[in-house]
């Protein structure tokens, strides 16, 4: 899995997106629990993700309202299939209102720019 950490920070809340080709929601969420068995991530909030699989649509968004919708956009937008997208957030402390969402779509953007596969 790739691993973008750190990649945005506000008000004590920080961000990191990874992401890996994946081919059901089942590999989906052992992706996401082999993420969460890492030292760091284990101690973040949410860990956020979405995937398109066979034309199906699939989202969590672990306790983060709507960042699973987010992320699932993107994706269809940018039509990338068989590739999870995490965007994983530790929270700083301060709630970051209609921000959050803003942050979570400018980490998939850094992902989708570093390390997705271009069709």
């Amino acid at each position: 899995m790739e691993i973008l950490q750190n990649v945005i920070s506000d008000r004590g809340s920080r961000y990191a997106v990874s992401g890996a080709p994946c081919g059901s929601e089942e590999e989906a969420k052992a992706l996401v629990k082999s993420l969460q068995r890492r030292k760091k991530f284990a101690k973040a909030t949410h860990h956020s993700w979405a995937l398109i699989t066979d034309g199906t649509p699939v989202k969590a968004d672990d306790g983060e309202a709507g960042a699973g919708m987010v992320i699932l956009r993107m994706l269809e937008r940018e039509e990338l299939h068989d590739h999870l997208v995490v965007v994983t957030r530790w929270f700083g402390g301060k709630h970051l209102g209609g921000d959050r969402f803003r942050h979570v779509q400018e980490a998939v953007r850094i992902y989708l720019d570093r390390a997705a596969p271009r069709g």
